[in-house]
């Protein structure tokens, strides 16, 4: 079993600043398990995707002064957040192994007082609950969900690009299922399990986000998926928001609880629905808390 450290805590923007009570349940599953953790001044990661295609230097500058943050402290990073896992995780890696961008990009941060140094690590919050140890995990549950039966959706940023993000196997990742299986859950077998949710081509064109978004459900809930496990923001907003488009769009009717990790975690730990914010989901998860006796 691994050390318990202290972290400093990444949360990103879209938790803070429009699901933040994913925040709230992480901040009570890590208190639980003894997993310190501090807050710190941190900009946007940025964005791995939109903002790194149109300005790769920028993207390296701006997720370099989070790290350098970091640093001075001397604290490895969690994140909460798959896009900012993997932007901090790519911009410590490219910094790293590449000592001209490096000085580059020191150049640009001497501008705020900051210097990347590459003296730390970050790591995706999966990874610091798995490290923990299962059998730890087990000994704080106090409502098992024995029955239920989960799809796990671990999405895209979490595992690539596998030879720098090194989280699990990008084929069949397997810790995301082994933590959901601590609380009593079991996740079933589907087919689209480590196909994408949607989010990202919704930016550009809403149809086939929605077909997409359809299809993973379809293929879940045929599997018997009762409910989905998620550790990304994006992909959480995708499910929980979106259910009525996708049905629309595939001719179906879609409502299926959504919850992060973190959630789970928290329901199985004894905390009461009310403390978590779960009455701000979009998918109401009314009949799924009534299953259990949840109050």
């Amino acid at each position: 079993m691994a050390k318990v450290e202290e972290y400093k805590m990444f949360q990103g923007c879209t938790i803070g600043n429009r699901i933040p009570f994913i925040e709230a349940s992480a901040r009570k599953v890590f208190d639980t398990l003894g997993i310190k953790t501090t807050d710190a001044p941190f900009a946007c990661c940025p964005d791995p995707v939109g903002f790194h295609a149109v300005d790769h230097t920028s993207w390296l500058a701006m997720g370099a002064r989070n790290l350098a943050i970091a640093e001075e402290e001397g604290k490895n990073i969690v994140s909460l957040c798959n896009g900012c896992f993997q932007t901090l995780k790519a911009v410590n890696h490219e910094l790293k192994h590449d000592d001209h961008e490096k000085e580059k990009i020191n150049e640009i941060l001497k501008s705020v007082k900051k210097e990347f140094k590459g003296s730390v690590n970050v790591k995706h919050f999966v990874e610091v609950l798995h490290d923990l140890g299962v059998e730890k995990i087990k000994e704080h549950v106090k409502h098992e969900f024995s029955g239920l039966k989960v799809a796990c959706h671990t999405g895209c940023h979490y595992n690539r690009p596998s030879e720098i993000m090194q989280t699990d196997d990008p084929m069949e990742p397997v810790k995301l299922r082994e933590l959901v299986a601590a609380t009593g859950a079991t996740p079933i077998d589907y087919t689209e399990e480590m196909l994408c949710c949607g989010s990202g081509v919704g930016n550009a064109e809403e149809e086939p986000s929605m077909q997409v978004l359809a299809n993973k459900f379809n293929s879940a809930i045929n599997a018997g998926a009762e409910a989905f496990i998620v550790i990304c923001p994006a992909c959480f907003q995708q499910m929980d928001t979106n259910q009525k488009k996708a049905g629309t769009q595939s001719n179906n009717t879609f409502d299926i609880p959504i919850l992060y990790l973190t959630e789970l975690f928290a329901l199985a730990f004894g905390y009461p629905p009310d403390e978590l914010g779960l009455k701000f989901h979009r998918a109401r998860l009314t009949s799924f808390l009534e299953k259990f006796d949840l109050k």
